[in-house]
């Protein structure tokens, strides 16, 4: 995929196969999703809420990860909806997440993970993390940016500007859209390409390959999700 669109529609490779959709809409929907953290989940008028439940003067032990179960493919296309509610806060996906050594992400070998943001970037997990909406901290909110990590470690490898307003302004979902294709990752909010990265498979460790998905946000943000879909971008190779 080359990240062009139509009328809106992302133009996916004719290879391309719809492999989860998820519309969240209500707890069955999110039933065997794995929460890490604590959080509060519902789903007022059939969207899926996330808020903290612990104080966010605690810091780091406030924030969570909303874990989706299955294991996808190395190169997809994830998209979603998203609209925020109440800042300050951030906003999350991470993906291609895994076990360091290649274990699955739920393996009980690998050290248990509660929302700390240290456990995900300086554990024993590999995983790109792709921030897209960043209000939590003063310097933040006066300079929106997106931002790709990749871990093990938090290397901070691509930005591109965030056109996503203040929560107030937000009075609609946003369509997002994050494509990992080979050694290339791209970011789009609204059909609008926010940054294109390539990964040297050297700087900043090898290639990650395929893995788990998941939301994560920084207390005290409240946000609405909705109409998770992923696509299998290596079907025909």
């Amino acid at each position: 995929m080359d990240g062009a669109w139509r009328g809106g529609i992302a133009v996916l490779p004719q290879t391309a196969q719809l492999i989860y959709s998820n519309p969240l809409r209500s707890a069955l929907d999110t039933a065997d999703f794995r929460m890490e953290g604590e959080a509060r989940v519902s789903f007022p008028d059939g969207v899926m809420r996330l808020e903290n439940v612990l104080d966010p003067s605690l810091g780091q032990q406030s924030n969570f990860v909303y874990w989706c179960p299955e294991t996808f493919p190395s190169d997809i296309a994830i998209s979603w909806e998203f609209r925020p509610l109440r800042e300050p806060g951030l906003a999350m996906m991470f993906l291609a997440a895994s076990g360091r050594q290649g274990e699955d992400l739920f393996d009980a070998a690998l050290a248990e993970r509660r929302g700390e943001y240290g456990q995900y970037h300086s554990g024993d997990i590999n995983a790109f993390h792709v921030s897209y909406f960043r209000r939590r901290y003063p310097e933040e909110r006066a300079f929106h940016t997106c931002n790709l990590r990749k871990s093990y470690g938090a290397h901070l490898v691509c930005q591109g500007a965030d056109p996503i307003p203040y929560a107030v302004d937000a009075s609609a979902p946003y369509r997002m859209l994050i494509v990992k294709s080979k050694e290339k990752l791209q970011l789009f909010i609204q059909e609008l390409k926010i940054f294109e990265w390539r990964d040297d498979g050297a700087s900043w460790g090898p290639l990650l390959g395929g893995g788990k998905i998941g939301f994560r946000q920084m207390a005290p943000l409240v946000a609405e999700y909705a109409n998770l879909q992923v696509y299998d971008l290596g079907k025909g190779r």
